[in-house]
């Protein structure tokens, strides 16, 4: 029996929330066991920042690539093979016996992760446009969710002491059938057909939009590759305690994603960017000015609660603003925004290396006043706001018809 379509896009909109959640899982527990990994292999600052060097890179490229990949492929497709990847990836860095093998498992990781991210962005904005209302922050909310709980079982394993390797490769392995499985909820629409003449020619305020993600996940991948080892070698706490901070970051940022869809629609694209630059500059110049693991921690919060919103936004607009080719316009925006996470902890680990850590963290207070700066570029209210202002107003969007029929295009 043929699933009626609202069940249908029920259905996928679970998959997505549990496909964003996963790879969180993954990604937290990889954050958070850092100190782990570079104690197991010797690693010193300047050999973490190229681990991150190669993981950045390959994630990089192949979302540029996807932009071209998805038009003959289509997400959905994508999407099936590259969450798997990425469990399998992070199972080889586990299991990485030296430098060289584990640079070869982070390009590997990067490469899994840059189809898995971006395409599950594109599902997303997929599901969003046939419900007829804003969910992006819901989804990436999964994100965090999931990173929160890798995180937490890494303060877990740490303080139990299992090995870096045991507890990585444990994960990885449950994560495996969970990613195949999850695959069939997706949705499916015909691969974007782009003319040869107009690959290159997105609207240039996508490009602005990717500049923003750009700037965002910057601060996102300094959290993420820096706040244990700042905590570790700067502040002297314990690995255990050091491994808290990712986890806190992203119970925070789940937090503010829960909300960020209703403040959208209340207060527009604009003001939402302008407040949260500003307000993870300083989330971040509490972490720098941090006398203690207590403050700095709770540094990192406050930056989780503030940047969270700014990489959904940014999504969810890319694939508003491209009529007829919203996946390569979130590939696009992926593809610049991702190279945050490749430049910031690589410039952090540079800066570090000649000053300290702490300066080095430092450099994302002006990154973040960026993003305020840039807001004033983006209009109040985009093409993809007034569909959902209904949903403001009390009243959910889609009531009256069918969600399946709702415009594919805001």
């Amino acid at each position: 029996m043929q699933s009626s379509p609202a069940s249908t896009l029920r259905r996928a909109h679970r998959g997505v929330v549990a496909t964003f959640a996963l790879v969180g899982v993954v990604n937290g527990i990889l954050a958070a066991r850092l100190p782990g990994l570079a104690a197991k292999l010797g690693l010193d600052t300047g050999d973490v920042g190229l681990v991150i060097l190669s993981w950045g890179v390959a994630a990089t490229v192949t979302m540029q690539c996807m932009r071209w990949i998805v038009a003959a492929l289509g997400n959905r497709l994508l999407l099936r093979v590259g969450t798997p990847l990425i469990t399998v990836a992070v199972g080889l860095i586990a299991l990485s016996s030296s430098f060289p093998l584990l640079l070869a498992a982070a390009a590997g990781f990067g490469v899994a992760s840059g189809i898995a991210e971006a395409m599950m962005n594109a599902q997303g904005s997929l599901v969003e446009r046939r419900a007829g209302r804003p969910l992006m922050n819901g989804f990436h909310a999964g994100w965090s969710a999931g990173a929160v709980t890798g995180g937490l079982l890494a303060v877990l394993l740490a303080a139990l002491d299992v090995s870096y390797t045991a507890s990585v490769l444990g994960v990885a392995a449950v994560a495996f059938p969970l990613a195949l499985a999850v695959g069939w909820s997706y949705l499916d629409e015909p691969a974007e057909k782009e003319e040869a003449t107009h690959r290159r020619n997105l609207p240039g305020v996508v490009y602005l939009i990717g500049v923003v993600a750009f700037l965002a996940l910057l601060i996102e991948g300094l959290v993420a590759d820096w706040s244990g080892l700042f905590l570790v070698r700067d502040l002297r706490t314990t690995e255990a305690v050091a491994a808290i901070a990712y986890p806190a970051y992203e119970l925070a940022t789940f937090s503010g994603r829960l909300f960020g869809d209703r403040l959208r629609l209340r207060y527009g694209s604009r003001s939402i960017l302008a407040v949260a630059g500003t307000t993870t500059a300083l989330g971040v110049l509490l972490v720098v000015l941090a006398p203690s693991a207590v403050w700095a921690i709770a540094g990192f919060g406050l930056t989780g609660l503030a940047v969270c919103v700014v990489v959904p936004l940014c999504m969810s607009l890319a694939g508003a603003l491209a009529p007829g080719r919203p996946d390569a316009a979130i590939a696009q925006v992926s593809a610049i925004g991702y190279a945050g996470l490749l430049v910031g902890p690589v410039l952090i680990g540079f800066v570090a290396e000649a000053t300290s850590l702490r300066i080095g963290i430092a450099t994302a207070i002006a990154v973040a006043l960026l993003i305020t700066a840039a807001s004033s570029r983006i209009p109040q209210r985009l093409p993809a706001e007034p569909e959902f202002a209904s949903e403001a107003a009390g009243t959910p969007a889609g009531v009256g018809h069918d969600s399946s029929q709702a415009p594919r295009q805001p």
